[in-house]
């Protein structure tokens, strides 16, 4: 009994809001002692340490419904929906069915596929055409039925279940796999007698306040609350920036100390700058919707005289160069995009350059965006380190010195750079470094000296300009040792929490 009033006399006032209630579930301990989940299960474990139960944790997979998957519950999968509208048309234009089912590109390839594998469409022509009978049109896909029973417990899953689940997990957010902990709570022989003891304790003064010390009567022959400084306490984090933004930080600290000058500007960008300004041709794949990503608006252009100068560069060349030898129109110039490069950012301040100032040297560091299928190496946005350095008297060794130079700074000692190709630079390099523990070069990004039908439109005259773009987020996945690129924007608490400074 001594033994168990002195446990008692050290519990805090939620350990014994809990005690009456150890036989229950978390929920319902909860629940009846007024607290919330945390605050129970730190109680718990303090009463763990006491020796007043075990816990036991035990983690359970469960699988639900993502925001696609919620969506295509109420309406349809998207190859129920282009089944049911051959239903009832039968044959069909591809773009005719794509425009009539209103589905996206993306749902559009993939409903194609799965009825094309169950043999319930048939393509030809260009037109698609109905194949299934009745019956197995109006028969629910396992799928469908995977769907309507979610969520669910994956241990638990039938193999048609885990058959439907296989076939649904790559396709975009329609299925979300997550692992929850439960906690089982047994109370121990000392537990069952402190519960039956508790109560004859009485209240237990948890603090000393300045009305006590003003008034003994507020203490006075009452017991205090004993204090286990054994006891593990939680541990304390923190406040820290996101680890990515602290990588963009020390970057932008290694290029301002370089003497560099940052520049700045929209996500948004007008497609002259983004593709034009850098002697994109109107025509290149890159400008098409399977990779980038277009806004329904229009941008105003920057004067007539710059705006001229680059449809020349575009139809007629520069410099004796031939141009692109086409019709270069104004209006696809317009066209708005979320910005694929940061490269942008130096056309425009090229075009913005006040030549007084030359030599100059500027760098940014922003997000871009692809039309990329998201996977372990690829997402729809990224970031970029970007720079250009301007004058008259600059060669291709200085490129190569203020890339190394760098790169250094960033961690990495081993560098080499291999020629290579890209539309507005020319000579151009691609930038590896060596992995000292995988033993391998890994490619960072590309660098070169701008063309001069990409200078002298901006700048009206001749002029070296160096210029780098390389990817920054496998910077940040090497250091972290970062496997898959999701990683970088999963706002997991625990592992933010965990992660190491930034500190080259």
């Amino acid at each position: 009994m001594a033994v168990a009033e002195k446990i008692i006399e050290s519990l805090s006032a939620n350990e014994r809001k809990i005690l009456p209630y150890l036989n229950e579930n978390i929920e319902e301990i909860s629940k009846k002692s007024h607290l919330d989940r945390t605050s129970v299960l730190r109680a718990l474990e303090y009463l763990e340490n006491k020796g007043i139960v075990t816990l036991n944790h035990e983690k359970k997979k469960f699988v639900e419904l993502g925001v696609n998957g919620a969506l295509y519950k109420n309406k349809g999968l998207p190859e129920r929906r282009l089944l049911s509208l051959l239903n009832e048309k039968t044959i069909l234009k591809l773009e005719d069915a794509q425009k009539q089912s209103q589905l996206s590109d993306d749902e559009f390839k993939v409903s194609l596929g799965v009825l094309k594998k169950k043999a319930l469409v048939g393509i030809s022509n260009g037109k698609i055409s109905l194949s299934a009978r009745g019956d197995e049109i109006s028969k629910k896909s396992l799928e469908e039925l995977f769907l309507e029973s979610l969520p669910m417990e994956y241990r638990l899953l039938k193999p048609e279940q885990l058959f439907a689940l296989k076939s649904l997990e790559n396709r975009r957010d329609i299925i979300r796999i997550k692992e929850e902990e439960s906690v089982g709570v047994n109370v121990t022989k000392v537990g069952e007698e402190i519960v039956k003891s508790e109560k004859k304790v009485g209240e237990l003064i948890e603090a000393v306040t300045p009305q006590m010390l003003e008034k003994e009567s507020l203490w006075k022959g009452k017991k205090f609350r004993r204090y286990d400084v054994t006891s593990q306490l939680p541990s304390i984090n923190g406040g820290k920036r996101h680890f990515v933004n602290q990588a963009i930080d020390y970057a932008r600290k290694v290029w301002t100390e370089m003497g560099f000058q940052e520049m700045n500007g929209n996500m948004l960008q007008s497609s002259f700058w983004n593709f034009d300004a850098l002697f994109t041709a109107q025509d290149h794949p890159v400008r098409e919707m399977q990779d980038t990503f277009f806004v329904n608006k229009k941008a105003e252009l920057p004067d007539k005289k710059l705006v001229k100068a680059v449809k020349d560069s575009h139809e007629k060349g520069v410099d004796g160069s031939k141009g692109w030898e086409y019709e270069w129109n104004e209006e696809e110039a317009k066209k708005v995009v979320l910005r694929t490069h940061t490269t942008c950012l130096s056309a425009n301040t090229l075009g913005k350059m006040d030549k007084k100032n030359i030599p100059v040297k500027f760098f940014a560091i922003g997000k871009c965006f692809r039309n990329e299928t998201v996977d372990w190496s690829h997402g729809f946005e990224f970031n970029q380190s970007e720079g250009i350095v301007v004058g008259k008297n600059l060669s291709f060794r200085n490129l190569l010195g203020y890339l190394q130079e760098f790169f250094k700074k960033m961690g990495f000692e081993k560098i080499r750079f291999r020629p290579s190709y890209f539309p507005y630079t020319e000579p151009s390099v691609e930038i590896d470094v060596w992995h000292p523990e995988k033993k391998i070069w890994f490619e960072l990004g590309g660098a070169g000296i701008f063309r001069p039908e990409v200078t002298i439109p901006l700048l009206g005259e001749k002029m070296t300009v160096l210029a780098w773009g390389p990817g920054f987020d496998r910077m940040i996945m090497d250091y972290y040792n970062i496997k898959d690129l999701r990683g970088l924007y999963k706002n997991d608490l625990s592992k933010l929490r965990k992660m190491k400074f930034w500190m080259k």
